[in-house]
């Protein structure tokens, strides 16, 4: 008996969110299929991908990346060096020097560094914080003041501030909000509904829901970002239809295997190899779980990641 395939595909589906303006805008999520199920209905955005730099300029701890920015040496040079990737969609941008405890750059110098980025890049931008829960909170609106109008994704809003952010981020400046929750199904659909009970829209929220690097944990991420996806669509929970960003790089690039010298484990091979390879693996999970979005570090991560998407949509 020949096998007849069952499309399987639902009347509920994941929210179309929109990131940046003009040309170079890109939409998140809109399908209503599992993760590549595009054998079952036309997938209506591709995932898509983020490349970061931080307010200090590239990542120079990362083999290859000094002699790809080589010569880059203002901010808006390292960002249009950044956008140029194949397969870019977005740029990411880490405020890690304004944490307290790693250069506490003041609020008015990251407004200054973001818009000098903007001014060079005409690409979506998506604004990472300090991870400083009270200096994100200053961050984000003045940031989002200072960009209004280029309809950016701020990540993130978190349990401990999502009140102040939902409503500067995406009350007062019409900016796009990220709610970050901690790999946990519970606590991410309880934020998407604090944040929509400020007034934000959910068409208007993102989710970040964790990650971790490949084979560290990986499987509560992985299992995570399943069952939020099965619960969007299979059960039309309409608190957990948000698009998925995942922030990869940072997670992919602090684990030993990404990190280790050559000369300490010679058998594992080389340094930049070993990096890309975790940041291209993890990625690549994350999309096939269900996020619409990664935010990569390593030029040739985009790269790869990017054919891998097209390969499969």
């Amino acid at each position: 008996m020949a096998f007849k395939a069952t499309p399987q595909k639902f009347t509920a589906k994941i929210n179309a969110l929109t990131v940046g303006t003009g040309d170079r805008e890109i939409s998140l999520g809109g399908e209503n299929v599992f993760p590549f199920y595009s054998f079952d209905a036309p997938i209506e955005n591709s995932p898509k991908i983020g490349i970061e730099i931080h307010d200090a300029g590239h990542y120079a701890g990362i083999p290859g990346m000094d002699e790809y920015y080589a010569g880059a040496d203002t901010l808006a040079e390292t960002a249009r060096r950044a956008a140029a990737v194949e397969g870019a969609d977005f740029l990411a941008v880490s405020f890690d020097g304004a944490h307290p405890d790693g250069g506490d750059r003041s609020v008015e110098d990251c407004v200054a560094v973001i818009k000098e980025i903007a001014d060079a890049v005409d690409i979506p931008i998506v604004i990472e914080g300090s991870k400083s829960i009270d200096k994100d909170v200053k961050l984000f609106d003045k940031i989002s003041e200072a960009l209004s109008g280029r309809n950016i994704l701020v990540l993130s809003a978190r349990e401990e501030n999502y009140k102040s952010i939902a409503a500067s981020v995406g009350l007062a400046y019409s900016q796009k909000v990220g709610a970050e929750s901690a790999v946990d199904i519970n606590l991410a659909k309880q934020l998407n509904v604090l944040i929509s009970q400020m007034g934000v829209k959910s068409e208007n929220t993102a989710m970040n829901l964790g990650s971790a690097a490949a084979g560290y944990g990986f499987e509560y991420v992985a299992s995570t970002i399943d069952r939020v996806k099965a619960a969007a669509l299979a059960q039309n929970d309409m608190m957990l239809q948000m698009p998925i960003v995942t922030p990869v790089g940072a997670e992919a690039w602090s684990v030993k295997e990404a990190i280790v010298s050559e000369e300490d484990f010679p058998e594992w091979g080389p340094m930049e190899i070993r990096g890309i390879n975790m940041e291209v693996s993890t990625a690549a999970a994350c999309l096939a779980a269900g996020s619409n979005a990664v935010i990569l570090r390593h030029p040739e991560s985009v790269k790869a990641v990017s054919r891998f998407i097209k390969a499969l949509i």
